[in-house]
């Protein structure tokens, strides 16, 4: 895509990687006439190389499943606004983004819904085995060797543990809750005016609980948060769900609980060291996977990637980004 004149005239946004949003819909659908994109994924210069070449007067990233570290920012002087097309924000030195002044905005609630929409989906399929029942089927097994009879368990009346109650973990909630399940959450704290039983750690919270849902953002505090006491606790009959990231389990001892009956399932969308994942998973019939794609809908990508344009247009003109990520 050619540059006008006036386009080089344009402040420049840096993006690392090409973000899924542009690469499946289209970047026509995410230029804007207040700046334009300086695309390091096009180069075939190393990244710091690159930064070193062309990042001097830079003022704003699009970050999208790129690493922002004080590495980085040391080749961007100018930077003062990272846009991300993530809801979570482990990749980015959050720290350091706070010592240099740089402000941040995320995928604010984009992403919410689906999310919520497909924990609920990985509960109910390794609670009802019905991807297992799919291979069955697939495999030719129904007409070879007969019914399928490893049976489920229902979903109503299931105690369900939520770890992280912010907008995913609330949507979780109220989707479980209308099923006949009852809730429970543990979070960094407790959140005013919600009703559902609060436990003060994880371990308490999977004592009491028959699937725990894993919705909380990964940080020094929660890397490991799910650990070998905890799923212990969950026990033999708990199933776990994670739409969070993987480093929020302690993958090793997840899978030997797994693979030792020590718990009774798992539905993952994310692993410790994507796209990397454990040998030993692929033949459980009692473990659901996916790619990291809970929040990958076209309409979610849609929106995320005009939001990242907003904020950044928003940010050229002096005015308050529309989703600022503050700390708590």
């Amino acid at each position: 895509m050619g540059s006008s004149a006036a386009d080089e005239d344009l402040p420049q946004v840096l993006l690392i990687k090409n973000p899924p949003a542009f690469a499946v819909l289209g970047e026509e659908h995410f230029t804007s006439p207040k700046f334009r994109y300086l695309k390091a994924f096009e180069s075939s210069l190393p990244l710091h190389d690159f930064l070193a070449a062309h990042g001097g007067s830079v003022r704003a990233i699009l970050a999208s499943l790129s690493v922002v570290d004080a590495s980085v920012l040391d080749l961007l002087p100018e930077v003062r606004v990272i846009a991300t097309t993530s809801a979570g924000l482990n990749l980015l030195d959050l720290p350091e983004c706070r010592r240099r002044g740089i402000k941040i905005a995320n995928a604010g609630d984009v992403y919410s819904t689906d999310v919520a929409d497909y924990a609920v989906g990985l509960l109910i399929d390794v609670l009802r085995k019905i991807s297992a029942s799919n291979r069955y089927v697939k495999q030719g097994f129904w007409a070879s060797k007969g019914d399928y009879y490893p049976l489920g368990s229902k979903l109503r009346g299931k105690r369900i543990g939520i770890v992280g109650l912010g907008r995913i973990g609330y949507q979780v909630a109220k989707r479980l809750e209308a099923f006949g399940c009852s809730i429970a959450y543990n979070s960094r704290k407790a959140k005013p005016g919600v009703s559902y039983p609060f436990y003060q750690t994880v371990q308490e919270l999977a004592a009491k609980s028959d699937a725990l849902v894993l919705c909380c953002g990964l940080t020094q505090q929660t890397r490991h948060l799910v650990n070998k006491e905890v799923l212990a606790a969950l026990g033999k009959e708990g199933v776990i769900v994670n739409v969070a990231r993987g480093g929020v389990i302690d993958e090793k001892e997840m899978v030997r609980c797994l693979m030792e009956g020590e718990i009774a399932g798992a539905g993952l969308d994310v692993f410790e060291n994507e796209p990397e994942v454990p040998k030993e998973l692929m033949e459980l019939d009692n473990v659901v996977m996916s790619p990291h794609c809970a929040v990958r809908t076209r309409e979610s990508l849609m929106e995320v990637g005009r939001l990242a344009v907003r904020n950044l247009e928003a940010f050229f003109s002096n005015e308050p980004l529309l989703s600022e990520f503050e700390d708590d």
